[in-house]
């Protein structure tokens, strides 16, 4: 089941919210485990057993390390064999048929692989075991006796299968008590909506382009084609991403929580570095905290600090999929933000800031590339396209269609990137009190009926981090 369906939208959801708030206040956690396991359920009813089974296997580390803290060998045991279950399972599910390929191509065997569908959000709802683990290990946080805050902690369905990470840290006392104010789920249907639409309407709109120029044989298409389509795949990522994160921070909103930032408008970035702080924003903080960091950071030397940021950047690419072109596309990141750190960011900040911008943009467009195709040989054609060393056409009547059918939602795109709508409509709401408490929830039930429109002739509606 995924936000952007008739059923969740207008079957699930109210049932859930109803469930839930008709609840006592001791059992609200509880309803909320039990919801959160039908909705994983719904589309994973076999891998439900693995989720379970990584709950009850941390929530007993957990209870293990606290009780035996003052046994440090004990204590350590139960921490190691945690991370290695932990990232074994993630391993299997997610690399068997990767490390497997890669054998039979280095040692020219014939291994059978036997292809196994990843369960949706394992890579999710693992890292939020593990730095549950991690933290109670380090004596950050106490932990958690109650099995149904701890379960609710790690299925929690509005977060559960694509982010954003949250860490136990960042919701411990919400588990506890929380408190919902009218004005507080109003603000989380908002989130919701707008989520929604970017979604629906922005996302799902421009990904059929993407789909169209990626379809198209590489002989055929021209420069500016190639062009147009990974510029309409980065606005597609981002804004399928960006609006589940959105739905996901207004559904916690509805139930009590609040969860933490994803995105801070990547594309505005001057520097590749500056992007990777605004983009997927809980993962970069997951890696900083729990590998960067334990690895020494920048407090040993330059060139540890580099072979760090290089293991970061390589388990980042890594993390994304079980390919060689992500692992490409996390090093590729990871060379950027070397050079920004070791010259580059500084002769940018003497620049203009257009020329930083247009840099950033083209750096991440290149990326962009490697993350989508994965064969390799095929991303590298692609780039050749774009620069013309294929020598192809600068652009055809496809192009000339692609522009004249697309303008119009390139410039939606475009501004729904920047900080300009929220700025608005918080200015509407703060200035202009008459117009804004009509002119709002009129512009919130439009977005709804146009969402829910689209959704009923539905055919094209993929979230795109289900797979990672």
């Amino acid at each position: 089941m995924v936000f952007s369906s008739l059923i969740f939208v207008f079957v699930f959801l109210p049932l859930a919210i109803l469930l839930y708030y008709i609840s006592p206040k001791i059992l609200r956690n509880f309803v909320l485990f039990v919801v959160s396991l039908i909705f994983y359920a719904w589309g994973e009813p076999v891998y439900i057993v693995i989720m379970i089974f990584s709950t009850l296997f941390d929530y007993v580390n957990g209870v293990l390390i606290d009780k035996y803290r003052s046994h440090k060998s004990i204590t350590k045991t139960i921490f190691i064999n945690s991370i290695i279950i932990n990232l074994g399972i993630l391993g299997f599910f997610k690399y068997y048929g990767f490390v497997v390929d890669n054998i039979n191509t280095i040692f020219n065997l014939n291994i059978h692989v036997e292809t196994l569908p990843l369960p949706i959000g394992i890579s999710f709802y693992t890292f939020q075991t593990m730095s549950y683990v991690i933290d109670v290990y380090l004596g950050k946080v106490p932990a958690q006796k109650n099995i149904i805050s701890f379960g609710t902690y790690v299925t929690m369905f509005p977060q559960l299968v694509a982010g954003p990470i949250v860490k136990y840290s960042d919701i411990d006392k919400q588990l506890q008590e929380r408190k919902v104010t009218l004005d507080r789920f109003g603000e989380g249907m908002e989130l919701f909506i707008r989520g929604l639409a970017l979604k629906v309407l922005l996302a799902n709109n421009i990904g059929l382009l993407w789909t169209s120029v990626k379809t198209t044989s590489m002989s055929e298409l021209t420069i500016l084609t190639a062009w147009l389509g990974i510029i309409a795949f980065a606005f597609q990522i981002y804004f399928d991403f960006r609006g589940y994160s959105a739905m996901a921070q207004g559904l916690g909103k509805m139930f009590g929580f609040d969860f933490p930032e994803n995105f801070n408008y990547p594309y505005i970035s001057k520097s590749v570095t500056e992007f990777w702080r605004r983009w997927h924003i809980s993962l970069g903080s997951w890696f900083r905290e729990y590998v960067y960091i334990p690895l020494g950071g920048n407090r040993a030397g330059l060139l540890k600090q580099l072979r760090n940021l290089f293991i970061v950047w390589f388990l980042t690419g890594l993390w994304h999929g079980a390919s060689w072109n992500f692992v490409v596309w996390g090093l590729y990141f990871g060379l950027f933000v070397t050079l920004e750190k070791l010259f580059l960011l500084k002769w940018l900040n003497n620049r203009m800031r257009v020329i930083a911008h247009v840099y950033t943009l083209i750096i991440v467009l290149i990326g962009w590339v490697f993350f989508e195709f994965d064969n390799l040989s095929v991303a590298i054609s692609y780039i050749g396209i774009m620069f013309g060393f294929n020598q192809s056409a600068f652009l055809d009547n496809n192009t000339l269609y692609y522009l004249t059918t697309n303008f119009m939602l390139f410039c939606i795109l475009a501004i729904c990137s920047t900080p300009f709508p929220q700025k608005a409509l918080i200015y509407i709401r703060e200035n202009l009190k008459l117009p804004g408490a009509i002119c709002i929830p009129i512009f919130y039930v439009i977005l709804v009926v146009l969402s829910t429109a689209y959704l009923v002739n539905d055919t094209y509606n993929p979230f795109l981090y289900f797979r990672f």
